[in-house]
């Protein structure tokens, strides 16, 4: 044992580390002191930090995929150590992954010089590494991103990106500067809100020592494709009110919100149609109509409306039964549909055989000239076992000051007079008329 000497043991280590070598952080430089084995094509003579800071650790953990460039933002930070620093880490050389352990000694911490010593690992090692990732993945595979907050130092520390490491990142950056840099991850929508709860003074102000809050939102990943996330404080639970740390962690929820928005859709769907037609039911076609009209008052959009009513629809009910007055239905409004399918037209059922459609970006003229190549198309339709039938149809259209009720007390009496008028044909009844 006495024959090691620190020289001995120097020329030693030199000899078994895969890979040494000498960074310069402010000068955004590294000097390659030893490579062997893969680091040999890895590694230059000479070459760009932040660019080896990117190779190290801007890309998946399991895959050689490259982090988004959105996120390069943070490299020159992860670039800076403090203290000795000891990970595991996986880099991918011809597509294959590697896993290496990389010590980090400081030199000179003030102007950020370092030694890195690097080695790959033997098969038994990653194996056993694998095995431990898959435990950490069972346990938060769902959390994608976690870091301490200290508010009084305003510093985040200890950050972990699972995606890239499961070990946390050995700098410390301005918590202030962190939620300036990610906001521009977050979709622009939600930004807004992002900047609100993340805002120091309402984290201090709105929760108490072992409180917890959570907002969701959707945020680049690092892919660079949005996600929906939940977005979690949690105060540290200390005797100190002026103590201010928190964790802070982003969960991914994008499976489930796509589940659920989908239910949700469908749930929507179903208190939106109606059950015999499919088309909208009395109340979406309702909100369609003061849709428009908002439209029209706050964006000058115009917009006109048409009511059809089948004529002696009775007559098929009372003559065929109400079995084949269903498919009649069925049938008209499925002429109707693809007939105005080409236009911005949001059809739905009023009532019994009355049908209501709001016209989008079409003045009277226009839907005018529709609505009576549709009666003519509806008079030439040979309808299943009660032969021939037509619609009376009634017109009009926005004007200032209209409301809902306004608008359809309107194209009603407009549709009834079609009616009167010996039905089977179109009648327009604008502002003012009696």
């Amino acid at each position: 044992m006495k024959d090691y000497t620190k020289e001995t043991v120097s020329d030693l280590l030199f000899e078994k580390i895969d890979a040494i070598i000498i960074v310069d952080a402010n000068k955004d430089n590294y000097h390659t002191i030893k490579k062997t084995g893969l680091f040999e094509n890895f590694l230059q003579e000479e070459g760009n930090y932040k660019s080896l800071v990117e190779k190290l650790w801007f890309h998946f953990s399991n895959k050689s995929d490259k982090i988004a460039d959105d996120y390069h933002v943070f490299i020159p930070m992860i670039g800076q150590f403090k203290g000795k620093y000891v990970d595991r880490i996986k880099i991918s050389i011809d597509d294959k992954i590697h896993l290496i352990q990389i010590a980090i000694y400081p030199l000179d911490e003030i102007q950020s010089k370092y030694m890195f010593l690097m080695d790959e690992l033997d098969n038994s090692e990653s194996l056993r590494e694998f095995l431990t990732d898959k435990k950490i993945d069972t346990i938060q595979s769902s959390f994608l991103f976690s870091m301490y907050v200290d508010l009084v130092k305003d510093v985040a520390y200890s950050i972990n990106v699972t995606e890239i490491s499961s070990n946390p990142q050995s700098y410390d950056l301005k918590y202030t500067a962190w939620r300036m840099m990610i906001v521009n991850m977050i979709w622009p929508d939600d930004q807004k809100l992002f900047l609100e709860r993340t805002d120091p003074e309402y984290l201090k102000n709105n929760l108490t020592p072992g409180q917890t809050t959570s907002f969701d939102c959707q945020m680049k990943n690092l892919e660079g494709v949005f996600i929906y996330v939940k977005l979690i404080f949690s105060r540290a639970n200390t005797s100190n009110n002026d103590d201010f740390r928190f964790v802070f962690m982003v969960q991914d929820i994008h499976e489930n919100s796509i589940k659920l928005f989908d239910t949700l859709r469908k749930y929507e769907e179903l208190a939106s149609k109606d059950p015999l037609t499919s088309i909208f039911n009395h109340g979406r076609i309702e909100t369609e109509i003061r849709n428009a009209i908002d439209r029209f008052n706050t964006k000058g959009h115009i917009a006109s409306f048409m009511m059809l009513d089948i004529d002696y629809f009775k007559k098929v009910n009372d003559e065929f039964g109400h079995s084949v007055g269903d498919q009649v239905l069925k049938q008209f409004v499925k002429e109707v549909h693809d007939f105005l399918e080409p236009y911005d037209i949001k059809m739905g059922r009023w009532g019994g055989e009355e049908f209501v459609c709001v016209c989008y970006n079409m003045d009277i003229n226009q839907i005018h000239k529709i609505a009576d190549e549709l009666r003519v198309k509806i008079a030439g339709v040979e309808f299943e076992k009660c032969g021939k039938l037509t619609c009376s149809v009634g017109l009009t259209d926005i004007t200032a000051g209209d409301t809902a009720e306004i608008v359809f007390d309107r194209v009603d009496k407009s549709m009834y007079e079609a009616k009167t008028n010996g039905r089977n044909c179109v009648v327009i009844k604008k502002a003012g008329q009696n």
